[in-house]
């Protein structure tokens, strides 16, 4: 037998000899240290340290690390801890010795992302471990959808989730809840011709029936909220010009601002209430914004699949 190979052997069995000690000690050292767990002391903080150490046992080593990983998460949201400052080297650790281990980028991006004590509180650190997998693994659609969720959800940035989920939705074999996801946050974010330019490409990409109703439905509410928007400019001018807001619409013709009175895109009058444009049936027209009376919310957004 060669003396490579011999080393290459003996080398093996002593890291596995280790990993059995380090779990014995470990366990010994957990009970000994009651509420000051072993999972808050890292020997080795270096991810490629460890993955030069690791001697080809790559994957066997990234199972161990996203296990304690997992366990530490657990230890400290039992404990509502409000501080998880190892969580994310564990998960760096983790991804490095398996960049395609696609479950820590998935769960580890929602233990990390989630507001204390339910998590650590750090969405930024998220959205890096979720674009790092997307680098490692640019077939996995479902990262584009984590990392959209990151930015709707705990960013507040419905833009940039609105294009996360688009991204996504191109990759082979991605659901069409994607492009869905994709049209209604920029519709959400204000970004009117994104919105509809998305819709109307759902609608002649599509043969579900269920699909094409939803977006007609939101090509209708873009539609109304355009012009909900252009009236509501119209009474602005006239109320600036005149002094007083509008009473009805024939003040506005006689002014010579319309034509007639305006009527939404289901065949309703719009209303005109102290100077505020709105829909008359708020409930024919489910995902608009704009033009809600009172009390009224909108619902732009699907839920979550």
């Amino acid at each position: 037998m060669k003396r490579q190979s011999v080393t290459t052997i003996i080398a093996g069995g002593l890291l596995l000899g280790c990993l059995a000690a380090s779990i014995g000690v470990s366990q010994k050292v957990d009970a000994a240290r009651g509420d000051v767990m072993l999972q808050d002391v890292l020997y080795i903080p270096s991810p490629n340290t460890i993955k030069r150490l690791s001697l080809g046992y790559n994957g066997l080593l990234a199972d161990v690390y996203w296990t304690r990983a997992v366990q530490y998460f657990g230890t400290k949201h039992h404990e509502h801890s409000l501080n998880y400052k190892l969580l994310s080297p564990l998960l760096d650790i983790t991804t490095t010795l398996d960049p395609h281990l696609i479950v820590a980028y998935e769960f580890g991006s929602i233990f990390l992302s989630q507001r204390p004590p339910e998590g650590a509180g750090d969405p930024q650190a998220a959205v890096r471990l979720v674009q790092r997998g997307i680098r490692e693994n640019p077939k996995a659609w479902r990262l584009w959808y984590h990392l959209g969720f990151i930015y709707w959800q705990e960013l507040h940035d419905s833009k940039t989730a609105s294009e996360c989920f688009q991204r996504g939705s191109e990759v082979p074999g991605a659901l069409p809840w994607m492009k869905v996801m994709a049209a209604a946050l920029a519709q959400n974010a204000g970004e009117a011709e994104t919105a509809q330019y998305l819709w109307t490409n759902i609608l002649n990409s599509t043969t579900d029936p269920d699909i094409r109703a939803n977006a007609e439905r939101r090509l209708i509410a873009l539609r109304a909220d355009q012009e909900v928007t252009i009236l509501q400019e119209y009474v602005n001018r006239f109320e600036q010009t005149k002094g007083h807001a509008p009473e009805n619409w024939f003040e506005m013709i006689q002014a010579g601002m319309l034509r007639s009175i305006p009527v939404d895109p289901v065949g309703y009058p719009y209303q005109l209430v102290n100077g505020r444009v709105q829909v008359a049936k708020p409930d024919l027209l489910p995902f608009i914004t704009k033009g809600l009376p009172p009390g009224n919310e909108s619902n732009v957004l699907p839920k979550m699949p």
